[in-house]
């Protein structure tokens, strides 16, 4: 319970500074894009390449993660189909999807990890399969379906390798393969800057929500509502189901599979639709209203479960 109400507290609050931020309109027009570019570009590249160049890549091959990926594809996949049925367009979906299947493991997930839990490590997998596999694919689509990208077929395939949050988290995945220490000159200031991610990620998230209509009543109401329900309930009961009839497993493995796939839609990913100017809303959204859900049922998990 004390690691669920710290970790939100501490989103909370930092959101509410940026809500106050867009209130007052402290950082001028341009300020929540410039943020985003920060984030995008700089920022998040930087924490990406530091976390994975130091991780042990040997906890991507584990029952725990196996659960949480299929779990996280397979709510991911229910949204797609939606999207196609329902025509959403593949910019709106691609993010739909994030939102449905993409956990909140940095700065939620470590806290809660650590304090209900009991080990902040436990989710080092997930956080490396949606940065190395899941962020990639993501941004990709994007980066393809844009009305920017015109070059010739080899320049379109190469897409990945253009992208900064690939490009940093690809880095890091080398540099830790290859069982590379990089001395403390490299990767002081590389950590010094990756730490603005986060709250600059945050601070976006909460100057975007002044001025902004109530969350599921707008013209996405349909995919945020669906988002939310896959995220908030799919997922964490898609875990479950995978974790006890496939994967037998029980006690504290349960636990955390489940616990961590019932995690909220993390915050960056309202920084990728605002950096490609698609769905922000649908990405706004489904993040608050699943942060919010996620309180109740991650108390409910860890009561029933713990």
């Amino acid at each position: 319970m004390q690691g669920v109400l710290s970790g939100f507290a501490m989103i909370a609050v930092v959101i509410g500074v940026g809500y106050v931020l867009g209130r007052r309109g402290s950082l001028g027009e341009q300020g929540a894009e410039v943020l985003t570019r920060l984030a995008f570009s700089v920022a998040g590249p930087a924490l990406l390449f530091t976390t994975l160049a130091t991780a042990n890549l040997s906890v991507l091959f584990s029952a725990r993660l196996l659960v949480t990926a299929l779990s996280s594809v397979a709510v991911a996949v229910v949204f797609v189909l939606a999207g196609v049925v329902r025509r959403w367009g593949v910019g709106r979906t691609t993010i739909g999807a994030l939102c449905s299947g993409y956990v909140n493991s940095g700065n939620l997930g470590i806290p809660i990890a650590a304090y209900v839990l009991g080990d902040a490590s436990l989710v080092a997998p997930v956080l490396l399969f949606q940065v190395v596999l899941v962020t990639p694919v993501a941004l990709t689509v994007l980066d393809l379906s844009g009305t920017g990208e015109k070059g010739t077929v080899w320049r379109r395939l190469l897409t990945p390798l253009r992208n900064p949050i690939a490009i940093g988290s690809l880095s890091g995945v080398v540099v830790s393969a290859a069982g590379l220490h990089l001395p403390g000159p490299v990767m002081n200031p590389l950590t010094l800057i990756g730490n603005m991610s986060v709250p600059a990620a945050l601070l976006v998230f909460g100057m975007s929500l002044h001025g902004s209509a109530p969350p599921g009543r707008g013209r996405d109401r349909q995919p945020v509502l669906l988002s939310v329900a896959l995220k908030s309930l799919g997922q964490p009961a898609a875990a479950w189901a995978l974790a006890t009839g496939v994967f037998g497993l029980h006690g504290a493995p349960l636990l955390d599979v489940v616990v961590t796939s019932a995690l909220p839609a993390a915050q960056n990913l309202f920084t990728y639709a605002s950096r490609y100017h698609v769905a922000e809303s649908l990405a706004r959204e489904s993040i608050l209203l699943s942060t919010v859900v996620s309180v109740p049922v991650l108390v409910g998990v860890a009561a029933v479960l713990g």
